[in-house]
């Protein structure tokens, strides 16, 4: 199960008027705790004015190209989490930091020779830039291929990196700039609609070859891209899509249903056991957890970050949202405790389990 650990922040970086990029100084006992994969994230918890916010961003080093663990944080408007970072944080402050999670990734081998066709939609580069690095430095067979889209040419985050790196790799990066003002040519102005989309797959993706597709950014663009592949036939397990936040309205609250139980739900967290009684049609495990003074991890509550997993040992629980789990890990009886409830008289549900 994901720890926090308190970690200090190192340095701090201007990446565009309203994002930063954040390093963290990870001292040599907890290097193998903060070990990640490419495309993982870091769940932080901020307090702004006495209250505890926790908020997910993306890694966007690289755990085999760079030596440090750095993550880029966009200003959103209204965001407590983010405007803090970006107006108060300053390097030699430290700030709870929960080990790396997330499963936006596929497994590196210097024998792939594949093509990978990535996605972005603003601060959705953010785990982009890792998983690019990361292939160059790991498959030297396989190629990258990027879509990004912006506002304009000074809301684009990490643009030196890129053009360096697509200037340095230029026979395997290939970076497309799609932006509402300033693009190169029509077909890179505008927005990623479906149109757009379907055009550059055309163009650039050999649809018969070994692709992997990922996808992270705002919900209409990742819904968009999401569509396309499907269309094309783009096989699911080889589309990996990132959430920054739910697509759709979470479920109401579950009530009246005249079918209802209430179980006994066994949570396992940290080796120890704890037992509460939870309606089918009360709250979600996790808030049942955390009520009986569990310190359950959490980020999102929004069936998004998947920081709460955890494993159905015994009995059967619904999911009223998931935009996180795979449909084998669901197979295999995870479930997202934010959004979990139990469907048998028992349930035994296990934080403990990788």
């Amino acid at each position: 199960m994901a720890k926090f650990h308190r970690l200090k922040i190192s340095e701090i970086t201007r990446e565009t008027a309203d994002c930063v990029s954040v390093v963290f100084d990870v001292p040599a006992d907890l290097k193998s705790e903060f070990q990640y994969i490419q495309g993982q994230y870091l769940t932080l918890k901020i307090f702004v004015k006495g209250e505890e916010l926790r908020r997910s961003y993306s890694v966007c080093s690289s755990p085999v190209a760079d030596n440090e663990l750095r993550v880029a944080i966009k200003k959103v408007q209204g965001g407590r989490g983010s405007t803090y970072i970006n107006e108060v944080a300053k390097p030699g402050d430290t700030m709870e930091v929960m080990t790396p999670m997330g499963g936006f990734y596929s497994t590196m081998s210097a024998s792939n020779a594949k093509h990978y066709v990535l996605f972005a939609g603003g601060s959705g580069i953010t785990p982009m830039l890792s998983i690019l690095k990361t292939v160059l430095a790991s498959e030297p067979n396989s190629r990258i291929t990027l879509f990004y889209g912006n506002r304009d040419l000074a809301s684009v985050i990490f643009k030196k990196q890129l053009d360096d790196l697509a200037a340095a790799n230029s026979s395997r990066l290939s970076v497309h700039h799609i932006m509402e003002q300033g693009a190169a040519d029509e077909m890179h102005t505008g927005l990623l609609s479906q149109d757009k989309i379907n055009a550059f797959v055309k163009q650039y993706v050999d649809l018969k070859g070994d692709n992997e597709y990922f996808i992270c950014g705002p919900g209409p663009m990742m819904e968009n891209a999401k569509a396309v592949l499907e269309q094309v036939g783009a096989a699911k397990d080889r589309i990996h899509i990132e959430y920054f936040t739910a697509v759709i309205e979470a479920t109401a609250p579950k009530s009246g249903d005249s079918n209802s139980i209430v179980s006994k739900v066994t949570i396992i967290m940290d080796g120890e056991e704890k037992e509460v009684e939870l309606a089918s049609d009360g709250m979600p495990v996790l808030d049942a957890a955390l009520a009986a003074g569990l310190d359950a991890p959490f980020a999102c509550k929004g069936a998004v970050c998947c920081t709460c997993r955890a494993k159905v040992m015994e009995g059967k629980m619904s999911m009223d949202n998931n935009f996180a789990l795979t449909d084998q890990e669901v197979e295999e009886g995870y479930v997202l405790t934010c959004q979990a409830h139990p469907l048998t008289e028992k349930v035994v549900v296990d934080y403990d389990q990788p």
